[in-house]
């Protein structure tokens, strides 16, 4: 599993959800949909309209990777943080029970408001 707990050392960058469509596809369910999906150097995030699917690739040659699923069902809360003058990347928190804070950054081009709204779409 991720470990959401240490600070991610490269920031999340959008990508086209075609390109991880093929590495996410066996774990989709009957009409579960990419919504967005964002990439760091290896590892990457996809928010599906049920879900939130973070990759993370392992080893040197990249062939080991986990996949972390978390359903939006079991949300409790969720915080988003706009970019700043001084503090140029975003970032969301998601609260989930027994899991405890998930915080994902995103580089200031990430459009925030956009994720919590589709987040609070699925949680509220």
């Amino acid at each position: 599993m991720i470990d959401f707990s240490n600070g991610s050392v490269f920031k999340l960058n959008p990508c086209d959800p075609g390109e991880l469509y093929p590495q996410v596809a066996p774990f989709l369910i009957q009409g579960e949909q990419i919504v967005f999906a964002f990439r760091s150097v290896r590892d990457f995030v996809v928010f599906t309209n049920k879900r939130l699917i973070a990759a993370n690739v392992q080893g040197i040659t990249g062939s080991k990777t986990d996949f972390t699923s978390l359903p939006f069902n079991k949300v409790q809360a969720f915080s988003v943080e706009t970019a700043g003058s001084l503090d140029r990347d975003t970032e969301l928190d998601l609260w989930y029970s027994g899991l405890g804070k998930i915080r994902l950054e995103f580089k200031r081009n990430v459009d925030i408001r956009q994720i919590s709204q589709m987040i609070a779409t699925y949680v509220l």
